[in-house]
Parts: structure tokens; C-alpha cells; sequence
């Protein structure tokens, strides 16, 4: 029996990579202890490395591309899951390294698992997909060191991105005051409608300057550009703030003085990994979003898509040009 898949090649002359809709079978997919049929994907930032010229991330060839999906349990020889369950993944090299979600099937282990929770249905949950897990992951690796709502604001930057837009509705809903930095001020209205208080054009934070340090303005930051802007936003946070730095996939380097705020304002920066995360962290992290990320606002960040349009979306997520959250429907 087949179905559909977005399958990436690589040509052994060139080097250049190509990417199409094909007809594959169960034959072809990897092994793997849970059988997944896949209701939705989503286009992240490795997913354009991935489909993009080169490959990108991409292990092997043909691959199928696809950091995250979710879907219903066909089969099962791990006890945890039945036919039937609702499931998400994300993380784990699934994309990169094994076959991915722009396939209306999937195997893989089922560590990489966790149950749909209560509150989302496999289209909302793609709909946070991995960048949603890791602006949870953010939050939650703040509030672990001291964040609570106060009267300074918390920083989002690239926040009209897939991990901004949820970090800013998440920080939002629970009472936090958010300060969004966008480079399009068309997207303005968008992130005001999420629940930022205060538009920070990307510019004021990527002007050079040489002091080691500036007023404190903010409690704390979930940072998705890393870069110049990284180094600036760091000599701006209060004292004891934490920056949740989740940057880019592309590794922008960091410009400036970092040693300043770390010693004499104590800043914290902390790494967040989305992908190898364990399972208690990320199901808390599932239960946390199901909970704390307000519906209607998710509803306003989606932008759907279909297997076929992922060749053309796969460029323009590393142009820059996708707002909010891309939910690619594989089997319509």
C-alpha cells in the first residue's frame, strides 16, 4: 500500500538537492517501534536547511524532511501506546537524521513520543509544533530561576516568528508584561493581538554601541535571534535577569562586551535545546501549553499548507518571510 511523501534527493554529480510529492510504501520508511499515521507537520527553521539547496542537516539520501508531527497510533510493539492514541513528536533528529513528518506515515521509537494532552487535537498541537515546545521550554527555564509578572517587561525577540509569536501569547496569558521586537513593523497589529504592551523596532537593538553596560530595562528575555542583538539585550537586563537564548540554527555569532552583565549584574544566559529534552520535561511542557496558550490567539498564528507547497515555504522560512506558525495538512 502507498501513500504520499515529501521526498528530498540528492543528485551524485552535482551535489544539488531536489525536492518532490512521491508515491513511497511502508517498504521504504525506517525502522522503528511505533507506526504513526501523520495528520499534520509544521515548517520550522531546520526544516528550510533541510529542503533547501545542499540539504542542509540532512544525514542521508532520499530523506523526508519534517522535524515534528502528530497523528494516531497505527501499530505499536511498545506497550506504552496502542492503535488509536493520539501522539505528538518532536526533537530527537526526526527530520534530519530519521525520516520526518511530511509523510502521511511515520516509524520511529517511542522515547520520542508523548500523548497528545487534553485540549489539543493533532492540528493545534502542530499548530505549536516545535517552535511552540521550545518558547514552553524558554518560559519554563525562566520561571525556574526566578521570573515572576512584574513591572518591568520580558523581552521577546523575533517575535513575530514561530517561537516568538507563542512566547509572546503564552508570557501574555500569564500576566506578564511583553515587549516584542519585530524588523516589520506591518506586523505590528499581529503581535499587539497576541498580547505585547510595547513594539520594539528591531533596529534599536542592533545600533552598535560600545558601553559595557546600559539601564535596565528588562526582566527577563526569550531571545530567537542570538547575533548583535543577543550581545546588546544582555547589557539592557536587570539585575539576576535571565535571557532563554534559543538563537538560530544558522548560529549567528554574538557581538560585544558579554563579560559585563554576567559579573556585575549576575545575568543568566541559559541554553534551550528542544530536541533531546526528557520525557518528563517534555510532557510537562505539552500539559504547561495545553493550559497556558490561549486558543484564539494560536488560531490567529496559522498559516496552513499542503505537502506541495513545502519546496516553495521551505525557502522563504530562511528568507524570513514566514509569519507565526506554518501547519502543513499531509494527507489533504
Amino acid at each position: 500500500m502507498t501513500f504520499n511523501a515529501l521526498v528530498v534527493e540528492k543528485d551524485a554529480e552535482s551535489g544539488k538537492t531536489s525536492a518532490s510529492v512521491q508515491q513511497i510504501s511502508d517498504s521504504d520508511l525506517p525502522e522503528g517501534e511505533v507506526t504513526v499515521a501523520v495528520d499534520y507537520s509544521t515548517v520550522n527553521y531546520k526544516d528550510g536547511l533541510c529542503i533547501g539547496p545542499g540539504g542542509g542537516l540532512v544525514r542521508t539520501y532520499p530523506h523526508v524532511p519534517g522535524i515534528d508531527f502528530a497523528g494516531t497510533v497505527e501499530s505499536s510493539s511498545d506497550a506504552r501506546y496502542k492503535p488509536g492514541d493520539k501522539v505528538v513528536l518532536t526533537g530527537w533528529r526526526v527530520g534530519e537524521a530519521h525520516w520526518g513528518g511530511y509523510s502521511q506515515k511515520a516509524n520511529v521509537k517511542a522515547d520520542w513520543l508523548v500523548p497528545l494532552p487534553e485540549g489539543l487535537d493533532t492540528r493545534r498541537a502542530m499548530a505549536v509544533g516545535t517552535a511552540g515546545l521550545t518558547a514552553m521550554l524558554a518560559i519554563m527555564a525562566l520561571e525556574d530561576h526566578g521570573l515572576t509578572p512584574g513591572a518591568d517587561p520580558v523581552l521577546v525577540t523575533g517575535a513575530a516568528g514561530g517561537v516568538g509569536s507563542i512566547a509572546v501569547a503564552v508570557l501574555a496569558q500569564l500576566g506578564y508584561e511583553v515587549a516584542a521586537v519585530t524588523g516589520r513593523p506591518e506586523t505590528a497589529d499581529y503581535l499587539t493581538g497576541l498580547g505585547a504592551t510595547q513594539i520594539v523596532p528591531r533596529e534599536d537593538l542592533t545600533e552598535v554601541t560600545r558601553k559595557p553596560l546600559e539601564g535596565e530595562q528588562w526582566s527577563g528575555c526569550v531571545d530567537a535571534v542570538a547575533g548583535a542583538m543577543l550581545g546588546r539585550v544582555l547589557k539592557q537586563m536587570n539585575y539576576g535577569a535571565s535571557v532563554a537564548a534559543i538563537g538560530l540554527a544558522g548560529g549567528a555569532p554574538i557581538e560585544g562586551a558579554l563579560i559585563t552583565p554576567f559579573i556585575l549584574r549576575g545575568v543568566n544566559l541559559l541554553g534551550i535545546d528542544s530536541v533531546m529534552q526528557p520525557y518528563a520535561r517534555r510532557n510537562e511542557a505539552w500539559k504547561r501549553i495545553s493550559s497556558d496558550l490561549p486558543m484564539d490567539k494560536l488560531e490567529s498564528m496559522v498559516q496552513p499548507a499542503v505537502l506541495s507547497d513545502l519546496p516553495d515555504l521551505g525557502r522563504d522560512i530562511l528568507k524570513g518571510r514566514v509569519k507565526g506558525r506554518i501547519v502543513v495538512d499531509v494527507n489533504a
